[in-house]
């Protein structure tokens, strides 16, 4: 039976991992997206569009989700909006009561002195470890910290209505609070998690319709925490990037980071504003060249309901039942190497997410070492049984909360 394969199956930079570099109408396709201009008359709820980005009143956000059809008109135009549509869109006033968010604001800054005394937490994703302050599950920090201020912060229905927009039902926030101090330099341009944490190396072992699905598993969004003109930094977008099919793999390269710092644009924002996009919308913190505005944005990264398994599983006693045997057949030759890295990922945790990033911070790259990766490792130092058993322990004590 004759079959075809679709040009971009199992990822078409397998065929030329150098592309764009020997591609440049990759790069004018890209251009060419990016150079769209927002027509206001197609986000008929907006405000106002700035800068392509499309904008929101928090009043009329919430007067909306009052009545079923103004609600489900909303989120319909949401979930184009982040598609289809800029990638991207402000909420002014999402958080109205200055109060909640100063309360909050108090919290997130003990957290930091309190971590700064203690010399915890650490590590960065797309910026120089220390650099700036971050807190890592803040979420779980704030409520545990201050309930009541907590349920005041998230009770207010924009931030509801933009996840169910986008994540449907049942979805589940996390939140890392990002300081950028006076002085504090930008983030290079990037995309989320999750194919945005990966090397493009491992971005190469997952198929083209997983480089489409990855930006539907999450939703981005940052709450301002202070004033945030423009020389405080606020974030740096590119709308319409997130169509870029090819962003995952591109969007490190010198060509795409040069147009980024040409042409992205940022939004200023007041307390209380916040920001939602798609995480393969291409973007990155600003620089801070204020003198002394602390910028502070809550950082929230909201996840999908359908990305889990079906069934818990303990991983961590398949680790230490399998890796006798495995050592013993890989010495003996009973296993070649290929059959040994199947056994592990049959067995072993091969996804360093969900993790505590306090305890298991991505230092020295973009994700924690896995527990499959540590197996491989210990099998090719030929470390002992006990070794690995106290290793594989540890390590599963710090991804706890």
């Amino acid at each position: 039976m004759e079959t075809t394969v679709s040009s971009q199956s199992f990822v078409q930079t397998r065929i030329d991992r150098n592309w764009p570099d020997k591609d440049s109408g990759s790069f004018e396709a890209f251009k060419d997206l990016v150079s769209q201009q927002v027509d206001a008359a197609q986000w008929p709820l907006a405000a106002s569009v700035h800068k392509n980005v499309l904008v929101y009143d928090g009043d009329a956000v919430r007067q909306a989700a009052s009545t079923d059809n103004t609600r489900l008109a909303l989120m319909a135009e949401w979930s184009d909006a982040l598609l289809i549509g800029p990638g991207v869109f402000a909420i002014r006033q999402a958080l109205p009561d200055g109060t909640v968010i100063d309360r909050a604001t108090d919290i997130f800054e003990a957290l930091i002195d309190e971590e700064k005394r203690t010399k915890s937490g650490g590590g960065d994703h797309f910026a120089k470890p220390g650099a700036n302050d971050r807190v890592w599950n803040v979420l779980q920090k704030h409520c545990l910290a201050d309930p009541e201020n907590f349920a005041r912060y998230f009770s207010g229905a924009a931030f509801d209505l933009a996840c169910r927009a986008w994540l449907g039902d049942g979805y589940q926030m996390t939140a890392q609070v990002n300081r950028v101090n006076p002085g504090g330099a930008a983030q290079v341009g990037h995309r989320d998690y999750h194919l945005g944490f990966m090397t493009p190396e491992r971005m190469m072992d997952f198929p083209s319709h997983v480089h489409h699905l990855s930006p539907m598993l999450t939703l981005q969004a940052a709450v301002a925490h202070c004033d945030m003109p423009l020389e405080t930094g606020p974030t740096q977008l590119l709308p319409f990037s997130q169509k870029f099919f090819e962003g995952y793999f591109a969007f490190s390269r010198e060509t795409f980071q040069a147009y980024f710092e040409a042409h992205s644009v940022q939004l200023a924002l007041k307390k209380g504003d916040a920001v939602f996009f798609n995480p393969a919308l291409m973007h990155a913190a600003g620089a801070n060249t204020s003198k002394s505005t602390y910028r502070m944005a809550n950082l929230m990264q909201i996840s999908s309901a359908l990305g889990r398994s079906l069934e818990s599983v303990d991983r961590v006693a398949m680790a230490l039942a399998l890796y006798p045997v495995l050592l013993a057949g890989r010495q003996s030759g009973s296993f070649s190497e290929a059959e040994v890295d199947c056994a592990i990922a049959a067995c072993a945790e091969g996804y360093a997410f969900p993790t505590n990033l306090d305890n298991d911070p991505p230092v020295g790259g973009l994700s924690p070492m896995t527990q499959a990766q540590r197996t491989k490792r210990a099998l090719a130092e030929e470390r002992s049984v006990d070794d690995f058993a106290d290793e594989i322990r540890a390590h599963a004590k710090t991804t706890q909360p």
